[in-house]
């Protein structure tokens, strides 16, 4: 019995790092092209422009799991500006609409992810469809 347990965590062990990396919905984006790119099963099935950090501010480098979603969300730290279909992804940073279009390709935001609030939408909804635990969002260079 003892070792058969033994064997199940250590096969649980070894699988644990790469179920973690795995997930169906896979969010990249990328801070020097300014675009996210939206992967299901392997295939891209959304490439959209979006806005990061503007000198000053930080959009933070990594991988995360989603923490929470809210079809509408106000910041409070910034003039209850409005943050439509919010995906947070680390502490107070989110993949969230905006309805400044113009901008989007460029580095303007407070660190936050910003999409056309269509494409939010679409987004939202997939992490709803998947779920937070089959869904990476990943921020790079």
């Amino acid at each position: 019995m003892r070792k058969a347990l033994f064997v199940t965590a250590a096969l649980m062990i070894s699988v644990a790092p790469q179920q973690l990396l795995a997930a169906s919905l896979v969010a990249k984006i990328n801070i020097s092209t300014q675009t996210m790119t939206v992967s299901r099963d392997g295939l891209v099935i959304h490439k959209w422009r979006v806005s990061t950090a503007r000198r000053g501010y930080v959009t933070p480098r990594g991988t995360w799991r989603p923490v929470r979603m809210n079809r509408m969300w106000y910041s409070r730290k910034y003039d209850m500006t409005p943050m439509p279909y919010a995906v947070f992804f680390r502490g107070g940073y989110a993949i969230h609409g905006t309805n400044a279009v113009r901008h989007l390709g460029r580095p303007v935001s407070h660190g936050c992810v910003r999409l056309a609030t269509g494409n939010a939408a679409q987004f939202f909804s997939l992490v709803q469809q998947y779920g937070p635990g089959d869904t990476r969002i990943i921020v790079t260079n």
